[in-house]
């Protein structure tokens, strides 16, 4: 998975064609731990980029996008937020989730 900051926003996830997912999470977020193993295995298994960014090391994102909870994904299609999920989930729910925003 791709880490990004800040800085590196722009240019790791709203200038990537194709969708992206961003796991917005904290160290001390123990539901952001418990779906990092889902987060890796989706980004192993499916043609998507998976990207996490650290809302306490870089809040201007997390501000711009009105992250409010931990964890937080958020699906980008072609640099344009199309889906967001707060809270852990399963793999197969947040499979579905994925496969229903990106039909739309």
């Amino acid at each position: 998975m791709i880490t990004a900051t800040d800085t590196t926003f722009a240019d790791t996830v709203l200038a990537v064609d194709g969708p992206v997912l961003v796991d917005f999470w904290a160290q001390w977020c123990p539901p952001c731990h418990m779906i990092a193993p889902i987060l890796e295995q989706i980004a192993a298994e499916r043609p998507l980029t998976v990207v996490k960014l650290n809302s306490d090391e870089n809040p201007g994102v997390a501000r711009d996008y009105q992250v409010m909870s931990l964890p937080t994904l958020i699906l980008f299609v072609d640099g344009k937020p199309v889906a967001t999920w707060v809270g852990a989930r399963s793999k197969s729910r947040l499979q579905d989730e994925l496969d229903k925003a990106l039909a739309a």
